[in-house]
């Protein structure tokens, strides 16, 4: 057999009455005690009631001597007898009125814990009505700000993060999922063509091979986009001090600029953060930038501090962006208007947006009045 399971509100009853219970005996103990020495300062006297003069006879003297002492005892033994009685009804109606008393507490205490733990029952029935295909419910306590209306909101928070993550994480998998499936169709179809054929040409065979392995480079960059997306959202495991200038002169040194006119501005802007991840996030804003950029475009790459933040800002010129447009360019899978699935995976900014997340950072993007976009990261100088 378990043990009877007590509630927090049974226990919270049980602590209000015992309380009341103890102080009441206290007050009772102190009144009793009060009452008892005040009553037993009773008056005393040796001297008799009548002193028979000089000129009594000695008789006379004793016998009013011994009839003051008589009545003095009666007085005495009536007093003691008034105040036991005293006493006694004192305590015993003290009693009832503390039995009665601590009925009320226990009643009225059973009532104050459930209205104080009332907030806590609504955050449980939230609790058990969310699961992973409905975060929707929502605790949305009213009440004055104190301790439980501030987890109420905290709890409220935590559902609806988790309800956006996993939102997102549905959305992603359906987007990979989709754009995985594009290269698969891809080779089945160059396959399917020449296997169709009784006796395919050497030179079919030889296209179809170049095909295939172009679409295996895309899907081999597809897998490698989405598991640098995948860490950067684990967070960091490691970090260490590292220049964003350092870092942008290497992209630039490794990126492939064609006819673009470079603008680089780089002064020294010292974070603490994963050096793969930061090169990886410079080279898809400096990626991006020239891919989106208009034949003999311009390109602008700085970094330094402002603001006691670090910052690396990538611009370009190009088409003009409406700014409503900008919404979901940091999202995976998501392309602004007039933009292919040639012209990327729509993973580059959604990674650049993770791992800036993940050095504790903010990036933001703006249009240019010219056309173009402008891009800045900022995230906290190294301390210390």
């Amino acid at each position: 057999m378990t043990a009877p399971r007590w509630t927090v509100r049974v226990r919270l009853t049980l602590l209000y009455t015992g309380l009341f219970a103890a102080c009441g005996a206290i007050v009772i103990a102190i009144t009793y005690t009060l009452v008892a020495s005040l009553s037993g300062q009773l008056p005393h006297t040796d001297k008799p009631m009548a002193v028979a003069g000089p000129n009594c006879p000695r008789e006379k003297s004793r016998l009013a001597d011994c009839a003051g002492r008589t009545f003095r005892a009666g007085i005495m033994a009536g007093a003691r007898h008034q105040r036991e009685a005293i006493l006694t009804h004192l305590l015993g109606y003290s009693l009832i009125t503390l039995a009665a008393a601590t009925l009320l507490a226990a009643a009225a205490g059973w009532i104050a814990a459930g209205r104080v733990l009332r907030p806590v029952q609504q955050i449980t029935e939230a609790a058990r009505a969310a699961s992973e295909h409905n975060l929707s419910a929502r605790v949305s306590l009213r009440g004055p700000r104190d301790e439980l209306r501030e987890l109420a909101d905290t709890f409220d928070a935590m559902l609806a993060r988790l309800q956006a993550a996993f939102e997102s994480q549905r959305r992603f998998i359906a987007n990979a999922g989709h754009e995985l499936r594009t290269p698969l169709t891809v080779m089945r179809t160059a396959l399917d063509v020449v296997l169709d054929k009784p006796a395919p040409a050497p030179g079919e065979l030889h296209r179809m091979g170049h095909d295939v392995r172009a679409t295996v480079d895309d899907a081999e960059r597809l897998i490698g986009a989405l598991l640098t997306l995948a860490r950067s959202d684990r967070g960091l495991t490691a970090c260490e001090p590292v220049d964003l200038a350092t870092v942008a002169e290497d992209v630039l040194d490794a990126a492939d600029q064609g006819d673009r006119r470079l603008h680089a501005s780089l002064e020294p802007a010292v974070i603490s953060g994963d050096p793969v991840l930061l090169e990886r996030m410079a080279a898809n804003l400096v990626d991006n930038a020239l891919r989106y950029n208009t034949p003999g475009g311009d390109l602008w790459l700085t970094t330094g501090t402002a603001d006691g933040q670090a910052t690396l800002a990538v611009a370009n010129t190009g088409p003009v962006i409406a700014r409503p447009a900008l919404g979901v360019l940091f999202e995976p899978f998501q392309r602004l208007n007039g933009r292919t699935a040639s012209d990327g995976f729509g993973l580059g900014l959604a990674i650049v947006a993770s791992i800036t997340t993940a050095h504790h950072g903010t990036v933001t993007a703006e249009p240019r009045p010219d056309g173009g976009l402008t891009v800045t990261v900022t995230m906290p100088p190294l301390t210390g």
